[in-house]
């Protein structure tokens, strides 16, 4: 168990364009830092930075709405296009109301928008663009991963963080929307507590905790530190992606 954490915002990150190699921005930011990657170091990117490199962003201007579209966009006096893209996105919807849609994504996270964002998404030729999670977040998080731990031999992990909205409390929190090289979920069942009693449900969303960490230093606004390092952490059992931190309708007493 770790006594004392270390977070660095990596410096100089640009502003991440299509294409951009987000492997070489990231070993560039660790040279001016003074920083090398140490076993057990945990890297947290914010997932506009990936959505970005990965080229997932959509100009409103080919966006046609569809008739649900249309007529939720009304209820919740949206942009009809990018209610269109959040439907998009999503699998259903849970709740919608002025100002909001709350919608099941297709990776079945429930969250407001389906993850669609406007905020430092810059208009092209005058004409506003969205930007959309990326596809598959756990594939992200390995491909930067074994990229950025072969190249400096060090094992480390990756998450990549959003900012959600939680049932029954305000304000948003970072939570992990990709990992790899770590567990995302660390299950101590089976162990004791300080006073010999046996665990029987505690599982703790480890990639949660680091991301929800990591975004004190990221910020919601213009702070422009989109890559933070996380130093000091340990841990025993196998990686497993952030897939693994959506709770299964089986055991979902909401729904």
């Amino acid at each position: 168990m770790a006594t004392s954490l270390a977070l660095h915002a990596l410096p100089g990150i640009p502003m991440v364009q299509p294409g951009d190699d987000l492997a070489a921005l990231i070993e560039a930011a660790l040279a001016r830092a003074g920083l090398a990657f140490q076993h057990g170091d945990v890297l947290v990117l914010a997932q506009k930075i990936v959505s970005k490199s990965e080229g997932r962003i959509v100009d409103l201007a080919t966006v046609t709405p569809s008739p649900e579209a249309e007529e939720l966009a009304a209820r919740t006096q949206k942009d009809p296009r990018v209610v269109q893209v959040i439907l998009g996105e999503a699998v259903r919807v849970v709740r919608a109301r002025p100002g909001l849609m709350i919608v099941e994504h297709r990776r079945g996270w429930v969250m407001a928008n389906a993850g669609i964002d406007q905020s430092n998404v810059a208009p092209l030729d005058g004409t506003a663009r969205v930007l959309l999670l990326p596809e598959d977040p756990d594939a992200s998080a390995e491909t930067l991963r074994a990229r950025l731990a072969g190249a400096a031999n060090a094992a480390i992990g990756v998450v990549i963080s959003d900012s959600f909205g939680r049932a029954w409390r305000r304000g948003t929190a970072g939570i992990a929307i990709g990992a790899a090289g770590l567990p995302a979920l660390v299950d101590l069942r089976g162990n004791p507590d300080l006073f010999g009693r046996t665990l029987e449900v505690s599982i703790i969303g480890f990639a949660d905790e680091i991301a929800a960490a990591a975004s004190l230093l990221q910020g919601q606004a213009d702070e422009a530190q989109p890559v933070i390092l996380v130093r000091g952490l340990s841990w025993s059992q196998p990686a497993m992606g952030a897939a693994h931190l959506v709770r299964p309708a089986s055991e979902d007493l909401f729904r």
